[in-house]
This record gives structure tokens, C-alpha cells and sequence, in this order.
């Protein structure tokens, strides 16, 4: 995390690195007493969280948020809450923060909520290293599916090219989805050929 803060700050402009010095501040201060939050509606770090986006611009604000989880030691009642309370920005960083912060699967229900929606930049955050590690075979091929139903490109996926060699039923379904694209008249996603390559069972 010291080198995402060290790449972070000279990104920033004259008042958002001070606004992030102190925000990391906060989150230091939490990570020491955990337990002086217990009658805090919301820690003062987390506000900062949800501000991040404005105080830091946009291009920088996953950035910038995933750090304030790292820094305050975010645990999986945090996250869970921060997720489901939050917007759909401040739900991306919490996904991107689950590989660092979660060692189990015992985050999974975040990655399969952000799976249920629409949203390619939450679809794009839930395919990333966190669901290679814990999806089951099934969960992973529907996300897959996800991806390729939302415009997400495969190349979100990590460890697509891990998991797909000799995936016969990741094939089989790549491969209805194709026909089904074409007998509708639609276009099959450009990627599709290359991940049904990937599992070594083209037709």
C-alpha cells in the first residue's frame, strides 16, 4: 500500500494531497483503537471514503478509497457495510479492496450481489483476482456469462487464462451463447472466440 500511496500523490493536485494526508490520518488512528468506533454511526475515515470522489476527482477515487480500507484495516463487517450502504463508486473500491483484505471466501455474497446487477464497472470489479480465488466452477462460467451479457470485456477477467483450459462446460456454454447471438441476428462479443479457445474445445 506504501507504494500505491507513493504512485497516488503526485497524481493529485495541490488540495487533494493534504485532503488525503489527513483522511490517511484518520484511517491510521482507527486501525489503532478498532474499538472507538462503537458508538459512532460512521468513523470519521469513512466519511472521507464517501467523499473521496470529490475531494480527489474521479480518475483517482478507487485509488484513493482502496487505500483508506488498506490504511484503516478494514474488516469484512466494514466492507459488508460500506458496500451496501454506499454508491455504486464506493461499492467498486470495496470489491477491489476484498483480495488484500479478505483471505477466505466469506466475502463471496458481495461479489455475487455486484454479479446480479447491470453495472459493467461492478461486473468488471467482481471478475477481478478475489473471484478467481473463491467462485466455485458454476458462480465463475455464469460470471463469464455476465461479462459477455454486459459488454464487460473478458480481459477483466483475471485468471481467465488459468481457469479455462479444459473447461468443457465453460465451452459448451460459450459456444450456445454464440449460436444463440447469431440465430438472433446480433453480434458475437470479439472475445468470445478467444476464451472458448482458452478452454481448448472449439468446434
Amino acid at each position: 500500500m506504501t507504494q500505491l500511496r507513493d504512485q497516488l500523490a503526485p497524481r493529485l493536485d495541490a488540495a487533494a494531497r493534504p485532503w488525503l494526508d489527513a483522511s490517511l490520518a484518520l484511517a491510521e488512528q482507527a486501525a489503532a483503537r478498532p474499538d472507538d468506533g462503537d458508538n459512532v454511526a460512521f468513523a470519521p475515515w469513512e466519511l472521507r471514503f464517501a467523499a473521496a470522489g470529490r475531494h480527489c476527482g474521479q480518475d483517482h477515487a478507487d485509488s484513493v478509497r482502496v487505500l483508506l480500507l488498506h490504511t484503516a484495516r478494514a474488516d469484512l463487517a466494514t466492507l459488508t457495510r460500506l458496500y451496501h450502504q454506499g454508491s455504486a463508486a464506493e461499492r467498486r473500491a470495496v470489491l477491489l479492496a476484498l483480495p488484500e483484505r479478505v483471505d477466505g471466501p466469506d466475502a463471496l455474497p458481495l461479489t455475487e450481489d455486484a454479479l446480479r446487477t447491470n453495472d459493467t464497472r461492478l461486473v468488471a470489479a467482481a471478475v477481478g483476482p478475489y473471484a478467481t480465488a473463491h467462485l466455485d466452477p458454476h458462480a465463475w462460467r455464469h460470471a463469464i456469462l455476465k461479462c459477455l451479457f454486459t459488454g464487460v470485456p473478458l480481459t477483466a477477467v483475471d485468471g481467465l487464462a488459468r481457469r479455462a483450459p479444459g473447461d468443457a462446460e465453460l465451452a459448451r456454454m460459450l459456444a450456445d451463447f454464440a449460436a444463440e447471438r447469431t440465430a438472433a441476428g446480433r453480434s458475437v462479443p470479439a472475445d468470445l472466440p478467444h476464451a472458448l479457445h482458452l478452454t481448448g474445445e472449439e468446434s
